[in-house]
């Protein structure tokens, strides 16, 4: 029976008294909150506390949940700014809000802890009278520990109902005064949330660190040398005249997710991490970032300086993207941006339409210097694209297929009078649903978009119809070659229903389908997907991000499909799309295939995978194979040709470790899901062809959410293993070899097996390790 407004509006009244009731019982005991100073200096008793005995424990057993914008409550665990600023009942992930959020980045949208609390952030940390009792009683962290250690989880079982792991499960978010209430609603809520209670001596020591009040200290600063080349980096960027400031301002909104480091400087395994950012004060000064939502918005003020500011955070590995600075770096931007001969008559403005849209805002610069600026770390932009804030959530990515390869047309071929007046003419049909800022209107923008998208792909065909006219020039020597040592030239992305990797190297078997990108396009995903996307926008902005998103993939295939033998082209784009009506997107793109012949001369009867062949063939010395799945030993080889109905009961991403001797080696099994087509904003499950799903097995981590663990500790156990996932046809079947084989989530030794996990990943991932993410363990 439906509750009436009166009885609702009471329930409220006394939930909100007892709220009240709460707050007082803790100020009447312990005295009114206020925050603390947390943070000592290094080299003292508490300092090495925190460093060598706090640090990693919260790291190991809090941050792997606990990390970044899709943290629950977002908690985000991986610094002392982070702990202390607490948590919010405000998620940044909503894909329904109709107006804006204010942003909540750390370190950027508040400087100090009461700034956060003026935020609604509430604190897990005593802020109440600093006594041993309080800072236990009072602190939100302790209670949340102390309820897991009474309530443990059945061994290697799966868990009840009561246990929510869906991404957008409404969390609670208790501060201290809502806790008593929250524990007895959900006592099996204690943290860590649905993994086994910490250790004793673990929990021993979290709580004298928690009860002596929960002191704090940073990590170590950067070396001498480390800043001697910040000094170095730092002029390069800040130079007066207008063509070093139009480029530093180039280079920065590429660069500003990447975490730089000085190869040449530290030749440790854990060097110091730098971001690159917008700040009112020159070198020499104390940085004062500009926070603005977008790396291109209206800084407001007279002159931006680009500063590197040190990074103190635990590395996570689904937002790490490495980028070493060193003086062969230095020297190439030189040459590919100071020394051209060309002249900045003046800076561009920061107006949304002309800022968003870097075909007018970086006119002046040369397309060639421009183009090979992104080439140079293809690998770091595109992971900008999956690992920056647009990634989280399956709206985001369901605009792309499971697998596909990435190349590139040669910055040589695509820099001529030719393509740089195209682009001039074309600017505004160029320009990029971030002109809109954080509020759109989607239906009314797509349309606006959709001409501007039809009137350039008219003129770019009409352009390649007329300098392909003959076919001779059509062939693979339109691609990049990486200047034949440069792996960035071939990349593989990986969709894992609702996060993503791209990895360099032509992975696993060939894929439906292979986006060929040209400068125009690899700007543009950039500056809709990275540079121009807000996290923190409305619905508006989003869907209008993910709508024109379908241009840009379809442009990508486009230029791929145009390479093959003219009669075969639409054949192959409807295979990509079957079962598809035509969506408005495919209506724009229409035009869009080649009437000029291909140059490339085919045998086989399969010219897709013929054009693959040749691919490879074209890009074979900078290939890595880093993650060829034909390394995989040859009993876990098979695992790349499971029947479809095995394949299906898989999750995304299987982390597989096996003994060997004293060594373990890692795999990563990945599960592609196989679509009719992806043209469905909203219907992608009424597009999935099942039967037509498939595996990759590849040595090493693939994948920043695991969503299974397995552990194989003899070969014995790898030929079981494999013999039972051929014969796996139903979830009855996973969930007996999960039994037999599998580190669920509620294994007794699961933090020993975490443990050992990471430990291996920083063998193979080097200089890219960072923690991975539990977000995505499943409970099966």
């Amino acid at each position: 029976m439906p509750f009436k407004k009166g009885a609702v509006l009471t329930c409220l009244l006394f939930l909100s008294g007892c709220v009240a009731l709460a707050a007082n019982h803790y100020e009447s005991v312990f005295g009114p909150a206020q925050t603390q100073q947390r943070e000592v200096v290094a080299n003292t008793p508490h300092a090495t506390q925190y460093l060598n005995g706090v640090k990693p424990i919260i790291e190991q057993r809090c941050v792997v949940c606990h990390g970044c914008y899709d943290a629950p409550c977002q908690l985000k665990l991986s610094s002392p700014e982070g702990i202390d600023r607490g948590l919010s009942k405000e998620p940044v992930y909503n894909g329904t809000r109709l107006l804006a959020q204010t942003p909540s980045r750390l370190l950027i949208d508040a400087t100090s802890t009461q700034q956060w609390r003026d935020k609604g952030f509430t604190a897990v940390l005593n802020e109440h009278q600093q006594s041993a009792d309080a800072n236990l009683a009072a602190s939100v962290m302790y209670r949340s520990l102390i309820l897991k250690q009474n309530a443990e989880l059945p061994a290697q079982q799966v868990l009840g109902d009561e246990f929510d792991f869906s991404l957008d499960r409404t969390a609670t978010c208790p501060s201290i005064e809502e806790f008593d209430s929250y524990a007895q609603k959900q006592p099996h809520a204690g943290m860590p949330y649905g993994l086994p209670a910490l250790e004793q001596n673990e929990f021993a020591v979290l709580q004298d660190w928690l009860k002596d009040g929960a002191k704090m200290t940073q990590i170590a600063p950067p070396s001498l040398t480390e800043l001697a080349q910040i000094e170095i980096w730092e002029a390069f960027l800040n130079q007066d005249n207008l063509k070093a400031r139009l480029s530093a301002r180039y280079i920065y909104e590429h660069w500003y997710l990447a975490n730089i480091y000085f190869d040449e400087a530290n030749k440790s395994d854990s060097p110091s991490f730098f971001k690159l950012v917008r700040s009112k004060t020159p070198p020499g000064e104390a940085i004062d970032i500009i926070a603005t939502r977008r790396p291109f918005d209206d800084p407001k003020v007279d002159r931006v300086f680009y500063r590197l500011q040190h990074q103190r955070d635990t590395l996570l590995s689904k937002t790490h993207m490495p980028l070493a600075l060193n003086q062969s770096k230095l020297e190439r931007l030189t040459a590919q941006f100071i020394e051209e001969n060309y002249q900045v008559t003046q800076l561009p403005s920061y107006e949304p339409e002309v800022a968003s849209n870097p075909f007018k805002s970086f006119a002046e610069l040369p397309v060639k210097s421009k183009y090979q600026f992104m080439l140079d770390e293809a690998h770091l932009i595109i992971s900008g694209f999956i690992k920056g804030p647009v990634c989280r959530g399956q709206i985001a990515l369901n605009v792309i297929n499971d697998h596909f390869w990435v190349a590139f047309v040669d910055p040589d071929k695509n820099s001529s009078p030719q393509i740089s007046e195209l682009l001039l003419n074309h600017e505004d049909d160029l320009a990029l649903p971030a002109a809109e800022q954080s509020n759109a209107l989607p239906l009314s923008s797509w349309a606006k978009y959709a001409k501007r998208q039809h009137e350039y792909l008219n003129a770019k065909t009409k352009l390649a119809n007329k300098v392909f006219a003959d076919g001779n020039n059509l062939t693979t020597d339109l691609i990049w070659q990486g200047e034949g040592h440069n792996r960035n030239a071939a990349l593989t992305v990986f969709r894992h229903f609702d996060s993503a990797t791209v990895v360099k190297g032509f992975v696993g078997q060939s894929p439906k389908t292979m986006w060929l990108l040209d400068y125009a396009l690899f700007e543009r995903i950039h500056y809709l997907l990275v540079a121009g996307f807000d996290v923190y926008g409305n619905v508006g902005h989003q869907l209008i991000t993910r709508l024109y998103m379908d241009f840009l993939r379809l442009e990508g295939e486009q230029n791929f499909i145009n390479l093959l033998p003219q009669p075969k082209r639409q054949a192959v784009k409807n295979y990509w799309y079957r079962q598809s009506h035509l969506s408005l997107s495919e209506f724009i793109n229409r035009k869009t295939i080649l009437a000029a012949p291909t140059g490339i001369q085919f045998k086989a009867d399969d010219p897709q995978a013929e054009l693959y062949s040749k691919f490879k063939q074209h890009l074979q010395p900078v290939l890595s194979e880093r993650h060829a799945y034909q390394l995989v030993p040859k009993p876990l080889l098979s695992l790349s040709s499971l029947p479809s109905k095995a394949v299906n009961v898989l999750p995304q991403v299987s982390f597989i470790l096996v003994k060997h001797g004293e060594q373990h080696k890692a795999y990563t099994l990945i599960h592609h899901n196989a679509h009719y087509n992806i043209s469905s904003l909203l219907n992608e499950q009424g597009q999935r062809a099942y039967d037509e799903d498939t595996a990759t097995i590849v040595p090493g981590f693939i994948g920043d959410y695991p969503a299974a663990i397995w552990y194989l500790p003899n070969e014995e156990h790898v030929h079981s293993f494999v013999e039972n996932m051929h014969n796996m046809k139903n979830e009855e079947d996973y969930r007996a070899l999960k039994l037999q084989f599998a580190i669920r989530r509620s294994h007794p030794q699961f933090w020993h097996y975490s443990d050992l996990l990471h430990e291996v990943a920083k063998q193979y991932k080097g200089i890219e390790y960072g923690l991975f993410d539990y977000n995505r363990l499943e409970n099966r």
